[in-house]
């Protein structure tokens, strides 16, 4: 009969704990396109794969994202963050493990009950406790995965963030030296405003023409020369934004490079098969374990609904007296089942709200998949399209050029008035700084286009790393 019933309850047991409350949950569904837009090719390489020390080819921009992946605050806090992760997944991991106490003690107690007299109550211990909770439902090992699976997120974010840096700096680096190369333009045709107000001052004096050509040369170079203090107010502020990334204080000199505006990019670039997104981007690989963890959750919650079993064993010395301590051995054995008998639905209700807690994760993580491949989609169109628009501004600046050339030619030939060779300088210096901007968009869209395909951080090295830690 003791046999059947020992029996009976190893089957109970057994049917329980396999029972871990998570099999039917729901999967992401996901049902990723083929490729990332209809024109795109899958392509068996993608720029995301480089480094950003081999994408950005420029000195000055590799030297300024190495400061600031060493010195930024917000990075460093997020290192910060994966580091306390790091140790609570630890103290998870012993938790599986037996933990062990000891306890040296004497005291020296007088009683005196009723005015009998007094009487001495002396104790000395030795003792050694060893305490284990058994695993009997997985909560251990659920609470292990989760802490484990929010430990791997925070690791993700710092990519993301490491990620989301390189492109803010390399954005602003562009910016910056698009600004520097538009008021190289600006000096630059005030050379030519100058002078050209230079001659219409003295064919105004000599009586070659009249007072109305003179002041248009005036206002033409004034409205040129206003364009000076905003740009330099614009660079400093932009300067200042990068140096706020590297994590220093504002400077006057920042060492960069010049936007050439005879400089041509790819048309295309390798974009990749878009089922890798899902490991290279580190957004989404966070939304993963944050899904893992949510999962582990479920798990946890499920398992705390049944008792818990608990192992203690003590052993030691103790004694009244200390002459016979050593001659009075000492031990305690004791094992508990505890669980709640009646608790009108708390632990169920508890279990329920994990699993809402795990579709909301589902769900987070479907829609980061989702603004993955919209931020790449957004991003090869705007690469394309700016790509066209600075071909077509290199083909206006050039026209404009011949056209300034051709106007003063005519002027000077009688053929053409003043005011026709202004309208030739106006338009183009307006196609020189279109231009100029024509390319700095190309480059922020080269960026924007890396880091949509997961490129900013070496996920070879930080896969490596985070192995090491685990």
């Amino acid at each position: 009969m003791k046999a059947a019933s020992y029996i009976l309850l190893a089957s109970v047991l057994t049917v329980i704990s396999s029972c871990s409350g998570v099999k039917n949950l729901s999967k992401p569904e996901l049902a990723m396109p083929a490729t990332y837009t209809p024109e795109s090719p899958n392509d068996s390489l993608t720029i995301a794969d480089m480094a950003w020390w081999e994408f950005y080819a420029d000195e000055p921009l590799r030297k300024i994202i190495t400061k600031t992946l060493e010195n930024n605050r917000d990075l460093l806090k997020a290192a910060a963050r994966v580091e306390q992760m790091r140790k609570l997944y630890g103290i998870e991991k012993v938790n599986l493990t037996p933990e062990v106490t000891g306890l040296l003690s004497a005291d020296h107690e007088t009683n005196n009950y009723g005015g009998n007299g007094t009487k001495k109550d002396p104790e000395y211990d030795l003792k050694v406790s060893v305490g284990w909770e058994v695993n009997l439902w997985g909560a251990l090992s659920w609470a292990r995965k989760q802490s484990g699976a929010k430990y791997l997120a925070s690791v993700e974010d710092m990519r993301a963030m490491r990620m989301t840096l390189v492109a803010e700096v390399a954005e602003a680096y562009f910016r910056l030296i698009a600004l520097d190369n538009e008021l190289d333009i600006v000096k630059q045709t005030l050379v030519t405003r100058k002078e050209s107000l230079e001659q219409a001052r003295l064919r105004f004096e000599g009586g070659l023409t009249s007072e109305t050509v003179y002041q248009q040369a005036k206002v033409e170079y004034a409205s040129t020369a206003s364009l000076v203090p905003n740009l330099e107010r614009q660079i400093s502020v932009a300067r200042n934004a990068i140096t706020l990334l590297m994590g220093e204080y504002p400077a006057q000199e920042l060492e960069r490079s010049t936007l050439y505006l005879n400089e041509t990019l790819p048309a295309k670039l390798p974009l990749g098969i878009p089922s890798t997104l899902l490991r290279r981007r580190p957004d989404i690989r966070s939304a993963e374990q944050s899904l893992a963890a949510a999962l582990s959750g479920v798990g946890l919650s499920y398992a705390d609904r049944f008792p818990n079993l608990r192992i203690s064993l003590s052993g030691g010395l103790e004694n009244d007296e200390l002459s016979s301590f050593f001659k009075s051995p000492f031990s305690y054995a004791i094992g508990s089942i505890t669980g709640s008998i009646l608790d009108f639905g708390r632990k169920k209700k508890k279990y329920q709200a994990s699993i809402a807690a795990y579709e909301q994760a589902r769900y987070t993580y479907e829609q980061s998949v989702l603004q993955a491949f919209t931020d790449v989609n957004n991003a090869i169109v705007t690469y394309k399209r700016v790509y066209e628009a600075a071909a077509l501004k290199a083909e206006l600046r050039d026209a404009a050029s011949k056209y300034v050339q051709l106007a003063h030619v005519q002027y000077k030939g009688g053929t053409l008035n003043y005011i026709d060779v202004l309208d030739a300088q106006r338009r183009y210096f307006d196609a020189q700084i279109s231009l100029s901007n024509a390319l700095r968009d190309e480059y922020l869209a080269v960026v924007a286009l890396y880091k949509a395909l997961g490129g900013g951080w070496d996920m070879l090295q930080d896969d490596k790393n985070n192995t090491k830690e685990s």
